[in-house]
């Protein structure tokens, strides 16, 4: 691994990039701005004290992109030393060195060195707030007008390609009963009996898989209640879910907030409403797209087996694929996410930059039709 990104890697990994912290998100995007350097372009974006910021080689109007290159740098929190970078033979151990600051630096060296010689218009997207859903960051660009053809998100995938993902419903069941005395059940309506009735028929038609399966799944995350006492009978309850959809699902890919909503509520019982706070839609780009075959000879010439990967959690693709734009995950190797041992695998640090290099140096000025607005 290049000596100089490492040094930058460590630099980056130790800044404590949560979304707590907006003057450290600003610190992180600094600092990747520095290693691009000048001669570029650089828009900056705030949204929600969400910094992030679109580069790109100078233009007299920011062009639509051939290719955007999309990381980003916040972190979810972690203890005081997961911020110490630590080095143990290939692995680089720290919060965010798989998720995904390593690979964001690895972005930055190919498009420094890359964007002003390419036959064509390509951008360096950094945000802030993946971690968070994205709608400050990629959503808020995209919202302002950012336009790309193809779409590189440098989230880890081990150096296989990512063309499918899973959609994101959080959903809302609430429940109405009448409360009474404890002791005399019968002369009231019990909320949350009626509301996890609801919950259960939920989970009987959306089982929760004994392992990996490409699916819908629904995780039941909170059950409330307003009642402050055990002799009482709940007048109100409400419960929370989280809802992963494959592009398959004919139900909720593809469907309004309301369809979405009908659907579930069918499942449940009379008298307990279902909202839909939040939906994202699955994100899909076919085998065969000319930027996805080249991406993955780039991974084979390499020697890798460019290999394709299905992720049951989101990333900011989802944002490009509301506005029908077709994007690949493509990262690093590592392990841990999230978890107390995060890690970068050094030895895909390198392979990694080659082979976006000979993707970006492969790609002709324009193929295939335009993606809508």
């Amino acid at each position: 691994m290049d000596e100089a990104l490492l040094a930058d890697a460590e630099a980056l990994l130790a800044v404590q990039s949560t979304a707590a912290s907006p003057r450290a998100l600003r610190h992180a995007l600094d600092l990747v701005l520095d290693v691009v350097g000048p001669g570029f372009t650089v828009e900056r974006f705030t949204s929600g004290d969400r910094p992030s910021a679109l580069v790109y080689p100078p233009a007299r109007r920011r062009p639509e992109f051939r290719v955007i290159l999309n990381s980003h740098l916040d972190v979810v929190p972690g203890r005081p030393e997961q911020f110490v970078p630590r080095r143990d033979g290939d692995r680089l151990y720290a919060r965010g060195a798989q998720d995904m600051k390593v690979t964001a630096l690895a972005q930055a060296y190919v498009f420094r060195a890359l964007a002003r010689d390419l036959p064509y218009p390509v951008a360096l997207q950094l945000v802030t707030d993946e971690e968070t859903g994205g709608y400050d960051g990629t959503a808020h660009q995209l919202a302002a007008g950012v336009r790309g053809r193809f779409v590189v998100i440098g989230e880890h995938s081990g150096l296989a390609l990512v063309v499918e993902s899973k959609g994101i419903a959080d959903v809302t069941l609430t429940a109405d009963g009448r409360a009474a005395h404890g002791a005399y059940p019968w002369l009231g309506d019990n909320a949350l009996v009626k509301l996890t009735g609801s919950v259960q028929e939920l989970l009987r038609h959306y089982p929760v898989p004994a392992g990996e399966v490409w699916r819908t799944t629904v995780n039941l995350a909170r059950i409330a209640t307003d009642n402050t006492a055990v002799n009482q009978v709940p007048a109100y309850a409400e419960a929370r879910l989280d809802v992963r959809f494959p592009p398959e699902d004919p139900d909720l890919a593809g469907r309004t907030p309301e369809q979405v909503a009908a659907h579930l509520a069918a499942l449940c019982t009379d008298g307990v409403l279902v909202r839909v706070d939040r939906l994202d839609p699955p994100h899909h780009t076919a085998e065969d797209r000319a930027e996805v075959v080249a991406l993955r000879a780039a991974a084979r010439a390499e020697g890798y087996p460019g290999g394709f990967l299905r992720k049951h959690g989101a990333a900011d693709s989802r944002h490009y694929a509301a506005r029908g734009v077709d994007t690949v995950v493509f990262g690093i190797g590592g392990g841990g996410q999230h978890g107390p041992d995060e890690y970068a695998d050094l030895t895909t640090v390198a392979p990694y930059r080659r082979i976006l290099t000979r993707f970006l140096t492969a790609l002709p000025a324009a193929d295939g039709p335009r993606t809508p607005a």
